[in-house]
């Protein structure tokens, strides 16, 4: 119990995930076949839904469907490149076709995202089991001289981009 809230009522995508989540061009989704094999593939649409759930566009990602089906259990990360950190959230997914009940409910934000550009086979639907933040070494090695905006200016050297024009 946290101030007297149940623990399944405490909010697990906090502002601070979904601010970060918004910065990350991509997220991760991990999942594993029935018999544990892993796979890992990236994602360009996706959005936090509400305090517990994270929406995934499913625009090309049979391996990704497939493996939900026989294991829900998934793992989900972002990281903002540029500022080397963001976050990774375990939970269980749900495969919801874009010809389900359901779907409109759960694919409002990212239907938003994909715009007339991309068909939506279905949405990964991830319900949020614990959250985790991903720091680059740097932030805890060296504290003292590690700030956010060094790491962007650093990350910007390393990958030869220019910082946005003042």
């Amino acid at each position: 119990m946290l101030q007297g809230i149940p623990h399944l009522f405490r909010p697990m995508l906090t502002p601070d995930i979904l601010e970060s989540s918004r910065r990350s061009v991509l997220c991760w989704l991990a999942t594993a076949d029935a018999h544990g094999c892993p796979n890992v593939s990236p994602k360009e649409i996706f959005a936090v839904f509400d305090d517990r759930h994270l929406v995934i566009a499913n625009i090309a990602s049979p391996c990704s469907a497939a493996n939900i089906a026989a294991n829900p259990q998934v793992c989900v990360s972002f990281v903002d490149v540029f500022a080397q950190k963001g976050f990774k959230l375990t939970g269980s997914a749900r495969d919801i076709a874009a010809d389900a009940p359901e779907f409109a409910h759960w694919a409002g934000p990212v239907l938003e995202k994909a715009g007339p550009r991309f068909a939506l086979r279905s949405v990964f639907v991830v319900r949020a089991r614990s959250a985790a933040p991903i720091l680059a070494p740097s932030y805890w090695l060296y504290p003292q001289e590690t700030t956010l905006q060094s790491q962007i200016e650093g990350a910007y050297r390393s990958y030869g981009v220019r910082g946005p024009v003042d």
